[in-house]
């Protein structure tokens, strides 16, 4: 297949990536490169994906409409993976129009780049802040999404929404992914288990909200791939049953959850952390912030049922590997 990755040089993009070209796959990825994080760290990623002759990175901003119409004009992709986003909870309160640039104007972009050139199938990134302030656990795909509490949220409910239109009227197949805290190596360094780790082997404190009284669904890097790529091979379909909050009887659309299916207590997240650094951490207790939601955790039922798919990394062994990591990339 010919894919086309776009926040290819993201985390989760350049993981897939590598998977996808370990397999065969041709990969394009399009990323803009913003400095919302360390550039220097896209790019070594975009290093490890360029040993193979059949990837190819073009710096682009999927908020560019001309230069999207223009890519999807000039070649033709079997499928698209969207992970192009303005990402975090925190940063869509300071700085909103970056997530209407990125996450809704972008995302139309895309779709109609889809649309006009006959891509079989369109994954997304949706993500579990969508669930808002829902405290009914695990969160369900058929649980209500109407109420989120960032802009964030709001933008990728809206994605998932946008999906379903373009999906009904022209029947093109999409699939999005609610995404359950990702972490591993080569993550990115705005998110907790980056910040932790940095803060400890440098003795300095390290923030933890709610006093510490958080729940998270963590997820490894691997398993999150693993899912994605076996979605993109099955285009999603008509339900052949009823509408539900998932699927559609008029559009070839569908959602899921996708995450480890396992709730974690934050503090027992910083013990192994702790454990695998081989150093004590200085906690910086806090409130709660705006926009965040004391716990997730992912009823995958239905991916596991559509997919097969079975999470395999459990959190110690997955902080391990990160760590193994950090130290290696920063020589820590």
């Amino acid at each position: 297949m010919h894919v086309l990755i776009t926040g290819g040089a993201g985390f989760i993009g350049s993981t897939l990536g590598m998977v996808l070209l370990e397999r065969g796959d041709r990969v394009t990825v399009i990323d803009d490169l913003n400095d919302y994080y360390d550039v220097t760290l896209k790019e070594s990623r975009l290093e490890r994906l360029n040993q193979s002759a059949e990837f190819r990175f073009l710096k682009m901003d999927i908020a560019d409409r001309a230069g999207m119409a223009d890519l999807f004009s000039s070649d033709a992709f079997d499928a698209v993976v969207n992970l192009a986003a303005q990402a975090g909870v925190r940063y869509s309160i300071e700085n909103p129009a970056a997530y209407v640039d990125a996450n809704l104007v972008g995302f139309g972009n895309i779709l109609e780049g889809c649309r006009h050139s006959g891509v079989g199938h369109l994954v997304y990134a949706s993500s579990s802040s969508v669930y808002g302030s829902n405290t009914k656990l695990p969160f369900s795909e058929q649980d209500s999404v109407d109420h989120p509490i960032s802009l964030y949220a709001a933008s990728k409910k809206a994605n998932e929404l946008m999906a379903h239109a373009y999906s009904h009227l022209y029947q093109m197949p999409t699939t999005g992914l609610r995404f359950f805290t990702v972490y591993g190596p080569w993550g990115r360094p705005d998110m907790a288990l980056f910040k932790f780790t940095k803060g400890i082997l440098e003795g300095t404190p390290i923030p933890v909200f709610n006093q510490g009284q958080m729940v998270r669904d963590f997820t490894f890097v691997d398993d999150i791939v693993e899912g994605v790529r076996r979605i993109i091979d099955q285009p999603a379909k008509k339900s052949e049953e009823q509408n539900t909050a998932s699927q559609s009887i008029s559009a070839p659309w569908r959602i899921y959850n996708i995450g480890n299916s396992h709730r974690v207590q934050l503090m027992d997240y910083i013990s192994a952390l702790e454990k695998a650094l081989g150093k004590k951490a200085v906690l910086e207790l806090l409130p709660m912030q705006d926009g965040d939601v004391p716990a997730t955790e992912a009823d995958v039922t239905s991916l596991e049922a559509d997919f097969g798919y079975r999470p395999q990394i459990r959190v110690e062994e997955g902080i391990q590997r990160f760590v193994d990591w950090y130290r290696e990339y920063y020589q820590a």
